[in-house]
C-alpha cells in the first residue's frame, strides 16, 4: 500500500499573501482521491518530530529561537515567511511525516511526504522557505538507529540542495546526488557529493539522458540501502522561479525512472514534493500528482 503523509491545514499558519503556492498541499491528495487513485487508507496524519530528534540535527540555539519565534530579524527574512510558533509547529508535523514515511517504504518500496523537502535548511538557521531538514533529520535517524547503513538522496529540484549537502558534508554514509539549475538560487552553492549543474533552458531529452548516464552509476557503486528522493517541479518550463524547460511529460518520465531504478535494485525510497511555482496552480498540482503516478505505476 502507497503510505502518505498528509495533515490537513498546512497553508493555515502563513499570511494570505504566502498562501498560493502552499495550496498545492491540500490539492494534491483531494486531486488524487477525485481520480482513485487513492483512497483514504493511503493517508495519515503524521506526528511532529519530538525535540530530542530535532536535535539530532539542528543546534539548541537555533530550535530555541525558532520554538519561541524569536529569530532575529534579518534571520527572518532569509526564511522567506514570517515566523510563528504555528509555522515552527507545522515544520515539526512535515518532518514528522517524512521519518514516519521510512518504516512504510522499508514494507512496500515507497512512501510519500504531501509536504517536505525543506533542503534548504542548515545546521544552525533555514532559508528559502525551508526551517528544518527533514530529509536530513529522518536520515540522520535512520543511521542512529541501525535500519540504514548507505543513504542516497536523490534531489531533482531546480534549486541545489545547500543545507542539506552542508549537514552532510564528511558523512560517507550519506551521499547527496543535486540535479540543478546553474543559474538558480542558491548563490554561492554548497559543495555536495555529486552536482550537476544544468545550463538554462535545459529540455527532456538532454535532462534525461544526465539522468540516465548518472543514476544507475551512483547505485551500482554506493549500493545504498535507503534513498530519498525529492521530487521538485520547479524544473518545469512554465515555473517562474526555475530556469530548466522540461514539460509536464518528462517531468512524470524523470519521476517515473527514478522509481524504476530504485525498484529494480531493491532500494525503499521516500519521496518529498519540493518546490513547484507555475503561475498556474492546475499545472504544479498536476506535476505533483504525476509523481505519485509515477510511484503506484511502478510500485503498484
Amino acid at each position: 500500500m502507497l503510505k502518505i503523509a498528509y495533515k490537513p491545514n498546512y497553508c493555515h499558519p502563513l499570511p494570505e499573501s504566502h498562501r498560493f503556492p502552499m495550496l498545492k498541499y491540500e490539492l494534491i491528495p483531494e486531486q488524487l482521491l477525485y481520480e482513485h487513485s487513492i483512497t483514504e487508507a493511503n493517508l495519515f496524519a503524521p506526528t511532529p518530530l519530538s525535540e530530542a530528534e530535532v536535535l539530532r540535527t539542528h543546534s539548541a540555539a537555533y530550535v530555541q529561537q525558532l520554538r519561541t519565534a524569536s529569530l532575529e530579524r534579518r534571520a527572518e527574512r532569509r526564511l522567506g515567511f514570517p515566523l510563528s510558533q504555528a509555522l515552527y509547529q507545522r515544520e515539526l508535523d512535515i518532518c514528522g511525516g517524512t521519518w514516519q514515511l521510512c518504516q512504510a517504504a522499508q514494507q512496500y518500496g515507497v512512501a510519500m511526504n504531501v509536504s517536505g523537502g525543506t533542503h534548504h535548511a542548515y545546521y544552525d538557521r533555514g532559508e528559502g522557505f525551508c526551517l528544518l531538514n527533514d530529509l536530513a533529520m529522518a536520515a540522520r535517524l535512520l543511521l542512529d538507529s541501525g535500519r540504514a547503513r548507505q543513504i542516497l538522496i536523490i534531489d531533482l529540484d531546480v534549486h541545489q540542495g545547500n543545507g542539506t549537502a552542508a549537514l552532510f558534508a564528511g558523512e560517507s554514509r550519506v551521499f547527496t546526488f543535486s540535479m540543478h539549475g546553474a543559474a538558480n538560487y542558491p548563490h554561492p552553492k554548497e559543495h555536495g557529493d555529486l552536482d550537476l549543474a544544468l545550463p538554462r533552458c535545459t529540455e527532456d531529452g538532454p535532462y534525461m539522458r544526465l539522468l540516465a548516464d548518472t543514476l544507475p552509476r551512483l547505485i551500482d557503486e554506493l549500493e545504498p540501502d535507503f534513498a530519498f528522493y525529492q521530487a521538485g517541479v520547479d524544473v518545469l518550463a512554465t515555473d517562474k522561479l526555475g530556469t530548466l524547460a522540461l514539460s509536464l511529460a518528462g517531468c512524470h518520465q524523470r519521476d517515473r525512472y527514478v522509481y524504476q531504478q530504485l525498484k529494480q535494485n531493491a532500494i525503499p525510497v521516500v519521496t518529498v514534493m519540493g518546490g513547484g511555482y507555475s503561475p498556474r496552480l492546475r499545472d504544479i498540482v498536476q506535476a505533483h500528482c504525476n509523481t505519485y503516478r509515477a510511484a503506484l505505476e511502478v510500485f503498484f
